[in-house]
């Protein structure tokens, strides 16, 4: 599989204290193959230096292909990265948080198994293998273990960690995706949806995590817990079916070619 382009979304709110460090960390990356990187930030209408720092940044480092996009209400995580992925014009294209908790050197990890032409989606599992793993919240991780095996069992996946940031998609599948969760729904909306995708080719790897406590800035809390479990149920049984659009791998060159997904309204 060849890929020229990776499309990086990045979605931002209230991040100015992080969001050059990552900035920085993504521009030191080399990427295999010689794949370019087109890094779309999303500004969720911050009340912080977010914006400031932004465009600091991008006026500092204009051989950057970095897109920049802002929201005049704030609306949540999964509406600005559904901003992203729309804007995204890479083949593929992966989640990045603003924060410091995912390491981008990890993607060539993360593209290997496209690259091979096995995979069309890749999960990054934070509870695989043996990288760094920050020690926080025993909840939190008894909490994402019990919302990855809920959607597990309704998707009829096998994954390890639903809830993780890093997520690469096919571009063209991803976009063609009816999503609505304006928050952090995003997660079992979209593993609903692509586990209900005919021949979808799904695969994780393990990554490190650098967790950050809620003083350093973390959001997420309960509330989005017994919202992921609404999410996971009504995604993944009161939603219509599918159209029996397939996707269709060709053998020989493993390029995959993508088919408008549409739900039946």
């Amino acid at each position: 599989m060849k890929i020229s382009t990776l499309s990086i979304v990045i979605p931002a709110y209230n991040e100015a204290a992080t969001i050059h460090l990552i900035l920085d960390k993504i521009r030191t990356v080399a990427l295999v193959q010689n794949i370019r990187k087109e890094i779309i930030i999303v500004n969720d209408c911050s009340k912080d230096k977010t914006k400031e720092t932004i465009l600091e940044y991008i006026a500092e480092n204009p051989d950057e292909h970095i897109v920049y996009y802002e929201h005049e209400v704030n609306q949540g995580k999964g509406a600005a990265l559904h901003t992203g992925i729309k804007k995204a014009t890479g083949e593929y294209l992966i989640i990045q948080d603003a924060d410091m908790e995912y390491d981008p050197n990890e993607y060539n990890e993360m593209l290997m198994p496209v690259l091979e032409g096995r995979a069309d989606i890749v999960y990054g599992s934070r509870f695989l293998g043996s990288k760094p793993h920050r020690i926080l919240f025993y909840w939190h991780s008894i909490g994402n273990k019990f919302l990855t095996n809920i959607s597990n069992m309704c998707s009829n996946l096998n994954l390890t960690d639903m809830e993780t940031c890093y997520k690469l998609f096919n571009t063209q599948l991803i976009q063609s995706l009816p999503l609505k969760e304006k928050r952090f729904g995003f997660e079992p909306e979209v593993t609903a949806k692509i586990a209900r995708v005919p021949k979808i080719r799904i695969y994780e790897v393990g990554i490190s995590y650098y967790g950050r406590t809620y003083d350093e800035g973390k959001k997420i809390g309960w509330r989005d817990g017994f919202r992921a479990i609404y999410c996971i149920l009504k995604y993944n049984f009161f939603q219509p079916k599918y159209k029996p659009v397939p996707i269709t791998a060709d053998n020989q060159n493993k390029k995959l070619e993508i088919q408008e997904v549409r739900l039946e309204e």
